[in-house]
């Protein structure tokens, strides 16, 4: 077989070579068909159409010239159906060609990748094969080596080829029909009505294809589905957290008639137990922390006493007096209709909520995500801790074991600690918060372990006991050897699943990524053109200002796409992981880019040279740039440091509207300040860039004028 295969791309690669080497473009030419016509009818026709066969076969360049003089010698309707069988035939024969040479090896090479996309291919392919196909938007030649190795029968490959590449060989072999026409090649000869409309098809022929095309996707999805001849709103909102309001805020702001639909609490998990409580207990943590550093400032005191209901009290008054901002009340006032109650899809523009079916032309889905409990032996005996009930605490854990060293796993275990309880965090991965650089994060987990926080990496937590009054985990560690860690309390935080069952959305036909967050295009369309998806339950992010950033784009396109759709932007979104230092980022870190392939130039500041922050007594950290080699475009940065999440917006600002290091350096910050640390890392750039020929030349001035 793989004799045969050589001998076959031998053999093309030879016939390739000999077209090019005997200039086989000259028998492409009207003026060879032409003349061949005259003497020979029946003969030419075969000929041409072997010719095309042949061309698109082996992916020869030309494909597009013959199509338009088969319109100038044939006429438009033998034309278009020597071209339409010529192109179909050459076309499956490049894409059998393919999968003979190529496909096994690419389907071994790039199993992983191409899972998904095979199961696309399987489900939907002559849909998508049409789709490209009527839709020009990549050559012909690529589609027919790439389907090649996809999983998609011959037989389905010929007859969607045939059908949807009909209506572009007509344009084109009507434009070279009416080009045949004119007599004389001159400029008012040319310009016939026909000749114009012909090029205006061609013209308009990319635009008619995808709307067309957007149409064929719509009915298939809605297929089964009766569209009610009213509605009762424009849009209809599933979920209050940050996704769901901001969705719902701009629809009420454009006036438009909208129903947002909570079945627990407004505001979601960011508000009721996400960032709002965490970041009040992070901040009692830090009083903590204060207190006992006090007599590094010459003031001295007793000792902190922690009272934990107090603190978990102060927590909750929190969480109230920022409620009124989510409050049913609020986005009543604003006009958005509210609505407590359970909300299941029963039709892409139907939503039944306790038990009455409310219609809207529009749905967005503003679900969210819910904590992962992982299936460990022994867990469900074990009273867990999650990020959604870990705010009903009354007392202070006295041994508190944290599963999993993502960003909520660090910040609680620091702050539990700080509080009082002994922590030990566990993570399965080399080292914590693995999608940051790992000099970063040492420098993290070296704080975390001064504290007195026990780390326990690269290990795994295999099962659980609970044994009268004391529960206690085994831990594997790298050496394979089991270690036994008793705890009072587990939080588990390895991660959050998005909220996507009980919905209704396997009945709207909705398809799901393999992580179990909805699937949705660039402007936030879920698979049913009538559903939008923003937040945790669309992903990639699970971040309060991501969803609201996603919200924007969701509301607007539901509202206002038939007009104009915005492509989400990713580009800039940045993250804070709130320990103390803390760790922001935006853009790339060295981790990705190495695994992206990105060049990078990377300048580093250490903050224990910033005035303010020595003078703070929070001299810790650093601030790393990667830039574009040979340039001060930036390409992403990292802070570790005090107020790192306030520090990056300046970088954040900078990537958004591509200004450079040199503006930043240009740029007058107070002093003093910790901003001063963005300032003096751009200098560090600009230092490294210093034209030191030039300066060469500038110091043997000065010396002339001193008369050296």
């Amino acid at each position: 077989m793989r004799i045969t295969k050589l001998a076959l791309l031998v053999a093309v690669t030879i016939l390739v070579s000999i077209y090019f080497l005997l200039d086989g473009q000259q028998y492409l030419s009207l003026d060879f068909f032409q003349q061949y016509y005259q003497q020979h009818p029946i003969l030419s026709a075969l000929l041409y159409f072997s010719v095309y066969v042949i061309v698109t076969c082996l992916s020869l360049p030309g494909a597009a010239l013959l199509t338009i003089i088969g319109g100038m010698i044939f006429g438009l309707w033998f034309g278009v159906l020597l071209v339409s069988f010529a192109s179909t035939l050459g076309a499956t024969g490049a894409f059998l060609l393919s999968r003979f040479v190529l496909r096994d090896w690419v389907q071994t090479k790039f199993a992983s990748y191409l899972k998904a996309v095979n199961e696309g291919i399987e489900k939907d392919g002559a849909l998508y094969l049409f789709s490209l196909r009527l839709i020009p938007l990549f050559p012909f030649w690529i589609i027919n080596l790439v389907m090649g190795v996809m999983p998609i029968k011959t037989s389905t490959y010929y007859w969607v080829s045939q059908l949807g590449m009909l209506a572009g060989t007509f344009v084109f072999v009507n434009a070279g029909a009416s080009l045949g026409q004119v007599q004389e090649l001159s400029t008012l000869a040319i310009l016939t009505p026909s000749v114009l409309l012909s090029f205006g098809l061609l013209a308009l022929f990319p635009f008619i294809a995808r709307t067309s095309m957007a149409a064929v996707r719509r009915r298939k999805a809605l297929a089964g589905f009766q569209r009610p001849s009213k509605f009762d709103a424009n849009l209809l909102v599933i979920g209050a957290g940050s996704a769901g309001l901001v969705s719902a805020y701009i629809a009420s702001t454009v006036n438009a008639s909208v129903i947002l639909v909570e079945k627990s609490h407004m505001g979601g998990d960011c508000l009721n137990t996400g960032c709002v409580p965490s970041k009040a207990l992070i901040r009692a943590a830090k009083s903590v922390k204060d207190i006992e550093r006090a007599s590094k400032f010459g003031i001295e005191s007793k000792a902190s006493v922690v009272n934990f209901p107090k603190v978990m009290d102060r927590i909750h008054e929190v969480i109230k007096e920022i409620e009124p901002h989510d409050s049913v009340e609020r986005f009543t006032d604003l006009g958005v209709h509210c609505i407590s109650g359970e909300a299941r899809l029963v039709s892409p523009w139907q939503v039944e909520i306790n038990g009455r079916l409310v219609s809207a032309q529009k749905i967005i889905l503003a679900t969210g995500a819910s904590p992962i409990i992982p299936p460990i032996p022994g867990l469900a005996t074990v009273d867990v801790l999650t990020s959604e009930n870990l705010w009903q605490l009354r007392a202070l854990p006295k041994r508190l074991l944290i599963m999993g060293g993502g960003a909520m796993g660090c910040e609680m275990a620091q702050a539990f600690q700080r509080l009082g309880a002994e922590v030990t965090l566990v993570d399965t991965m080399v080292h914590l918060l693995p999608k940051e650089d790992a000099d970063v994060v040492a420098r993290l987990t070296q704080t975390l372990q001064e504290e007195g926080v026990r780390v326990v990496i690269n290990s795994e937590i295999i099962s659980f006991v609970a044994e009268d009054a004391e529960q206690s985990a085994l831990v594997k560690g790298p050496d394979g050897k089991t270690n036994s860690v008793i705890f009072d309390r587990v939080l588990v935080a390895v991660g959050r699943r998005a909220n996507t069952s009980g919905f209704g959305l396997d009945l709207m036909g909705v398809a799901l990524n393999a992580d179990g967050t909805v699937n949705v295009d660039k402007f936030l369309r879920t698979s049913c053109p009538t559903i939008f998806a923003c937040g945790d339950v669309a992903g990639p992010y699970q971040l309060t200002h991501a969803a609201g950033h996603q919200a924007w784009f969701a509301g607007v396109n539901a509202l206002f796409g038939q007009f104009k759709k915005f492509a989400v932007d990713y580009r800039v979104m940045p993250q804070v992981i709130f320990t103390d230092p803390q760790l922001a980022r935006v853009g790339l870190n060295e981790r990705e880019a190495r695994e992206q392939g990105v060049e990078v130039e990377v300048t580093t500041y250490d903050l224990a040279d910033l005035d303010r922050a020595i003078a703070d007594g929070d001299a810790q950290g650093m601030i790393k740039v990667l830039t574009a080699v040979g340039s001060d475009r930036i390409l992403g940065a990292t802070i570790l440091g005090p107020q790192a999440g306030e520090l990056i917006t300046e970088f954040v600002t900078a990537m958004k509207h591509n200004l450079g290091l040199n503006k930043i350096l240009a740029t007058i910050h107070s002093y003093p300040t910790l901003s001063e640390a963005n300032k003096y890392v751009a200098g560090h750039w600009k230092r490294k860039h210093i034209p030191l020929r030039l300066l060469g030349w500038i110091e043997k001035y000065y010396r002339w004028k001193l008369g050296r």
